[in-house]
This record gives C-alpha cells, sequence and structure tokens, in this order.
C-alpha cells in the first residue's frame, strides 16, 4: 500500500502543491504506507528535467522523503498503450475528430451537462466517420483522431447506470456525471485520465491525496479502473490554496513558492509550521520535528479543519 505525490515538472511548486504533498505524505506515514513520487510529463515540450531537480529539492527542503525511485510518465507509454487495448477489445474507446471549439460550442447547447463531453462523435457509423475525417483534414490536415471512452457502454457493462458516488475523506460523498475522456490525444500521446489510473494500479497506491478541483473527474477515473478490472483508492481532495484575491494560486500573487518566500526571509521550517497549522497540527522547531507529527495525523480531524488557504496568512 502506497500514497503518492504526482506532480507535472512544468513550474516550480507553488504554496498549494507543497501542503498537498505534506499532507499525501503525513497520511501515507501515518498507516506506515509507502510514500511515491511520479512525475506526470506526458506533455514533454513543457517538461523539464530542471523543473524536477528543483521539485525534489523543495520536497526534501520540507522534509518530505520519498520511497523508491521517481517514476515519470514519459518513461511508461508501453503501459498505457496496454490498457487502451483491452479498452478497444472490450468496444469502449471511440474515435474523435472534435476541436475545441466544437466540443465548447455544443456543450452550450440546451439539456447538455456543464463540462460534459457532448458525445458528438460517439455514435458515429462508418460513413460517419469518414466524414468528420475528411473535416478534419480540410481544417487541419491529416491528423489522427483523438481516442475517447466510451461511458455510457462501459456503465452498461457494469450495470451500474447511474452516476458514481464517490466516498471522499474530505468532502464527504461527491457524486458526479462519468465523462467520455480523452483517452489518447491526437498526437498519440496517452492522455492524463488513462495514465493516472494505470499508474495508481500498477505502483500500488491505494490513497490518493490532490486538489479539489480534480474532485468532479473521480467518478470517470473511477469507471476506468472498475473496467480495467484495477482496485479502487481511496480518495482525498484538499482544498486550494488561493491568493488575497480568493482566486486560485498564481505567479500574479507574488511570493507562492519556496523560493519566493526564502527570498523574502522565510525559512523551511517557518513554511512547514505554517502548513502543519491549517491541518490542526502543531507548528515544529525544526524539519527533524516533522517525523512526531505524524503519529498526530487523523484524518476525521484534518478534514474538518481543513479550509482554503489564503497565502498571504503565511
Amino acid at each position: 500500500m502506497n500514497g503518492r505525490f504526482a506532480p507535472s515538472p512544468t513550474g516550480d511548486l507553488h504554496l498549494g502543491n507543497l501542503r498537498t504533498a505534506l499532507i499525501a505524505w503525513l497520511s501515507a506515514r501515518s498507516r506506515s504506507a509507502g510514500f511515491l513520487v511520479r512525475m506526470e510529463d506526458l506533455d514533454r515540450v513543457t517538461s523539464s528535467v530542471e523543473y524536477e531537480r528543483r521539485q525534489l529539492t523543495d520536497l526534501a527542503a520540507l522534509g518530505i522523503d520519498h520511497d523508491g525511485d521517481v517514476v515519470r510518465q514519459s518513461e511508461r507509454f508501453p503501459l498505457y498503450d496496454a490498457a487502451l487495448r483491452r479498452l478497444e477489445e472490450r468496444g469502449l474507446v471511440y474515435p474523435c475528430w472534435c476541436t475545441r471549439r466544437e466540443i465548447l460550442q455544443a456543450a452550450q447547447a440546451p439539456h447538455e451537462r456543464q463540462g460534459v463531453y457532448p458525445g458528438t462523435c460517439r455514435h458515429l457509423d462508418d460513413d460517419g466517420r469518414r466524414e468528420r475525417a475528411r473535416q478534419a483534414r480540410e481544417l487541419v490536415g491529416d491528423r489522427a483522431p483523438a481516442l475517447r471512452l466510451d461511458a455510457a457502454t462501459a456503465r452498461k457493462m457494469l450495470a451500474d447506470e447511474t452516476d458514481l458516488v464517490v466516498h471522499d475523506l474530505v468532502l464527504g460523498d461527491v457524486e458526479a456525471p462519468v465523462d467520455d475522456v480523452v483517452l489518447r490525444r491526437n498526437d498519440g500521446v496517452p492522455a492524463y485520465h488513462l495514465a493516472v489510473v494505470v499508474d495508481d494500479a500498477l505502483q500500488g497506491v491505494d490513497e490518493v491525496v490532490r486538489g479539489d478541483d480534480l474532485a468532479p473527474v473521480t467518478s470517470t477515473q473511477i469507471l476506468l479502473s472498475r473496467v480495467l478490472e484495477y482496485p479502487i483508492p481511496r480518495y482525498a481532495h484538499v482544498p486550494l490554496v488561493v491568493g488575497p484575491d480568493g482566486e486560485r494560486l498564481a505567479k500574479r500573487h507574488g511570493a507562492v513558492t519556496l523560493s519566493d518566500l526564502r527570498s523574502r526571509g522565510r525559512t523551511p521550517t517557518e513554511i512547514l509550521s505554517a502548513m502543519l497549522r491549517t491541518l490542526g497540527l502543531e507548528p515544529v522547531a525544526s524539519l527533524s520535528d516533522l517525523a512526531d507529527r505524524v503519529e498526530d495525523f487523523d484524518w476525521t480531524v484534518v478534514a474538518r479543519v481543513l479550509r482554503p488557504w489564503v497565502a498571504d496568512d503565511l
């Protein structure tokens, strides 16, 4: 059994990322589980080895260690391709030629669920697919379609016609519609939803701690896990760290990274203590005291005190 932290190495970790990593680490260590770090570097254009190094350095600076080697999604494409073939063999995948603009326009139609793919390409017959491919060639050239999950067929296969309820450690029961998410992008790169489900299963991750902005997609990821016959981890979606304006933390808010704060005289111990206070835990006098907080970590307490954290409270 393992917990994990899975950042994208596309920039420095900000306080929200670091607090999520801390919570995941405390929870894993409190139950004597392993703690893994996985780099979600599917986008090899924006991902950087230098950002990966800096992210790992920042975690270590706060006393957050990990077990085993760092795993990189960019090195695991054969595993994702194998899972995709399993889904294709079960008739749960279909090609999609939709552009972002088409999806947005279709989603604005009456009776469509907000944020859910409207199914434009789901029920096309062979002639319809050939026509969509011809239209796409005229717009963007000879490009392969994306591949999507047929969520409705997957639910029927599982004899589950309802939305999936996620029993979240922080949010309680969360019910959200499942979606025909992209499994492989039109450039051939495996998509996030497939990769994260495969990785968590194959790495023995039984607890996923991440930001609550991902809570709405969890039901779809559970559906994917079920049709791939993977174990279902338990989930804990934690509130984000926000700026003084209440918006999600970003560079425009100023000192948002460990490096920013250290340049302003804040020590790693002070930053760590501020994060611990938001979890209802006592601050530390030194980084070596962090191990003592593991024994005090309790989800029933943490879930009750967790709130969106305003960055300038530090």
